[in-house]
């Protein structure tokens, strides 16, 4: 295929002329030249001299490369391919380092490229925390091989035995006489030996990279404006466009007046998109799409449409009769989906009884960059570049919908600007292309904050009812969790009218507790909206129900929190429990096995860290809750004080058991941003649905939390020499419960419904 060379950003997008890169390039403190490459021209370390090069499956002939991951060239200068999107959460830094350390590579001469959505780099979806956890030991041993094949070119160069040759620091030295060579100067004799099958890996006490905190390699870049995001593409001949969707899901268009549109000065053409299917998928809404000169003119144009909508089946959803249903819902049996003992008999054998209900409304992902795409569709092929978490299947429905093979298509993978989730989902991607191919032109498509609120796949609205039987010493003898919401799959299967065993296992039927007789069901909740992952999933509504039921619990009994909490727990042990459901997280249950211990390990090192059981003035008061999701533990305290009906959050302090840690400086920003992110959910997370339409349309309504109301974060990091296992979203769901409970301690007024309103009855 023809490829088109992507241009720095113009300087006239909007109606005044100046555009966020142009203002973020004039005022750092440090500039240079922005380019979306689709070569891999070397540039200054880590990547930050071009913005963002993208990796090609085709190897130069002038280096050394064993894997698709590691290409060392002539020059000594070594460039990593790294197949997971960059989201701030610094797996470009990450995965490259384990691999450098491996290699013995000289960090200063590693360059980091991003690889497109190709097959030839395996599977590169960014979710599920697995980045690390996932392909620790894999990348590894890339970085491994290319370290043994260059010893063995040192070996043959000198006629000697390769055990007496060590790689270190981008050098082979031969022991026995202290000769050396470069990497650079072996790379061509190590390009023509057989890749080796079995290598040996380095001991822990061997790593120079892995377990110490490095910059991020694209720091620079972010900071300076030079970082190339989805809209900051430009291409030759490129326009702009805006789309109108329905504000229901399952709607279309009747009519609308594109004369009207046409006549915003600037505005170009108006096209349709097809309504999209039903159950919707990651297909595109379809709607009208406006296309402009800038992206001004074509929100403008956008705004004088005038369309008529149909609004489909879901026109008379109600996010408030919705709740009421689930409700009723919980409140009846459901579908077991966890069955041990004999819960109604202990029941009726209990000394005492307790229920809750808790509710949490739709949440949006609201991440700081909208969805954005360029794409340029042509005779030859097409070319998309996008803030993806999946590339490989925006890839493959870009195609589809083309009617075009794969290879056709080529996707480079921008930085993302937040994404948690909603990135995966690769409906904006196929706009653009759908739009590019009707006008046979390169489009920029932009979504505002509005469209991203409103269209968004949204966290789904849940109910929960929790029902204990206790015994006359206290202790809990019976669990029943009934769970209500629409799940995930109703996006894609029309029949899917309740929790799939897969969402109940993201912390309902893995609840951990020592109790004989537990069982949990999964209740009706059919869907009427598109329903999708946000960080941490389901485990973000269980572990806000289970951790504020075994805190009320305590308070029943009349124990200390933490220690009722660890009563639950029970002893330190193994357990598996994952019948009836696919294992979630996709772990070897016998490397990485669910381990309570592990897990009393962190609630222990939280409450320690926080001053647990310290004096405190009134209205002031410490809340704990843990959780285990992505196979890591993580307890958490949060310290509130309530004053003439203000809540504030002073501290949290946050215990985290992922084991072995590549950076901890980025382990300890993803837990601070857990940390936001959860508060932000409880505090303020309330998408509400009238007449089958999102009400909130910006942060003026949808707040995130603000700097002035940002506690002190404390993250108390376990040392461990377990396999790694993720950090990206473990941190956020015991954060909630750990707030109510801290109001509970501070007011004595329960929280079961959030965003939490303490005006609430």
């Amino acid at each position: 295929m023809t490829r088109v060379a992507a241009q720095p950003p113009a300087d006239g997008i909007g109606a005044n002329g100046v555009t966020r890169r142009a203002f973020i390039r004039t005022t750092a403190a440090a500039g240079g030249g922005l380019m979306l490459g689709v070569s891999t021209a070397w540039g200054d370390r880590g990547g930050v001299g071009p913005a963002l090069a993208t990796a090609s499956p085709v190897v130069p002939e002038t280096s050394f490369s064993p894997n698709v991951f590691v290409h060392l060239h002539t020059s000594g200068e070594v460039e990593i391919v790294v197949a997971r999107s960059e989201m701030g959460q610094g797996v470009r830094t990450a995965l490259s380092a384990v691999i450098a350390d491996e290699m013995e590579a000289d960090w200063s001469r590693v360059r980091v490229v991003q690889a497109p959505g190709d097959p030839a780099f395996g599977d590169q979806n960014t979710g599920g925390s697995q980045s690390i956890r996932n392909h620790f030991q894999r990348l590894r041993e890339a970085g491994a091989v290319a370290r043994r094949m260059l010893e063995q070119a040192a070996a043959d160069e000198w006629s000697v035995p390769v055990k007496e040759c060590v790689g270190h620091n981008h050098e082979v030295r031969h022991e026995p006489t202290g000769r050396t060579l470069g990497y650079g100067d072996l790379a061509e004799a190590a390009g023509n030996l057989a890749v080796p099958e079995d290598v040996a890996l380095k001991t822990p006490n061997e790593f120079r990279y892995i377990g110490r905190s490095l910059d991020g390699v694209d720091n620079l870049a972010i900071t300076t404006g030079a970082a190339v995001y989805g809209a900051d593409v430009r291409l030759p001949g490129m326009v702009y466009a805006a789309v109108a969707r329905c504000p229901v899901v399952g709607g279309s268009a009747r009519s609308y007046r594109a004369e009207e549109a046409l006549a915003v000065p600037g505005v170009i053409q108006v096209v349709e998109l097809p309504a999209g299917p039903t159950p919707p998928g990651f297909a595109a809404l379809g709607g009208v799409a406006v296309v402009a000169e800038n992206t001004w003119a074509a929100f403008e144009g956008r705004d004088a449409l005038s369309v008529d909508w149909d609004y489909g089946p879901n026109a008379t959803h109600d996010s408030a009769s919705y709740r009421e249903a689930l409700q009723e819902a919980v409140r009846a049996a459901g579908r077991d989906a966890r069955s041990e003992g004999d819960v109604d008999a202990a029941v009726a054998d209990a000394a005492l009884t307790h229920s809750a209900e808790y509710y949490m409304p739709y949440l949006s992902h609201a991440s700081m960059e909208p969805p954005a795409c360029v794409a340029s569709v042509t005779a030859e092929g097409c070319e998309i570049w996008a803030p993806v978490q999946d590339p490989q299947l925006a890839r493959e429905l870009a195609a589809k919908m083309l009617g075009r093979p794969e290879e056709s298509v080529e996707l480079h993978v921008t930085f993302l600007g937040g994404a948690f989730g909603r990135k995966s989902k690769p409906d904006f991607v196929l706009e653009a292309v759908s739009i590019s191919r009707q006008l046979e032109r390169p489009v920029n498509l932009t979504w505002t904050r509005e469209d991203d609120l409103r269209h968004d796949f949204y966290h789904p609205l849940s109910v929960q009812r929790i029902e204990a039987a206790l015994d006359g010493s206290g202790r809990t003898t019976g669990w029943l969790h009934r769970t209500a919401f629409p799940s995930i799959s109703a996006t894609f299967e029309a029949d899917i009218d309740r929790p799939t065993d897969g969402e109940l296992s993201l912390g309902c039927t893995t609840v951990p507790f020592d109790v004989p007789n537990l069982r949990c069901e999964a209740c009706p909740a059919p869907a009427h909206t598109r329903i999708g992952w946000l960080r941490s999933v389901s485990n973000i509504h269980h572990s806000f129900a289970i951790g504020a039921f075994a805190d009320e619990l305590a308070a029943l009994t009349g124990r200390d929190p933490k220690d009722y909490l660890l009563e639950l727990i029970g002893p330190g042990r193994v357990i598996d429990i994952w019948e009836g459901a696919e294992n979630a997280y996709g772990v070897d249950k016998s490397a990485l096995p669910y381990d309570t211990g592990r897990l009393r390990g962190v609630v222990e090192v939280a409450a320690r860290e926080a001053g647990w059981g310290r004096s405190l003035p009134a209205g002031r008061g410490l809340g704990i809750a843990a959780h285990y999701c992505f196979v890591t533990y993580v307890g958490t305290v949060a310290e509130v004080s309530v004053t003439d009906g203000a809540l504030r959050i002073h501290r949290i302090d946050t215990a985290v058991d992922c084991g072995l840690v590549v950076n901890p400086d980025r382990v300890r920003a993803q837990l601070e941003g857990a940390v936001v992110f959860g508060l932000s959910l409880a505090l303020n997370g309330d998408i509400t649905m009238k007449d089958g339409r999102v009400e909130q349309r910006n942060f003026h309504d949808y707040p995130i939390l603000r700097i002035d109301a940002l506690p002190e974060i404390h993250v108390h990091i376990v040392e461990s020499d377990e396999l790694p296992t993720g950090v990206g979203e473990p941190g956020v769901p015991p954060v909630a419960p750990a707030v109510a409970n801290a109001v509970f301690a501070a007011t004595g007024q329960r929280i079961r419904d959030l965003p939490i309103d303490l005006t609430a009855t």
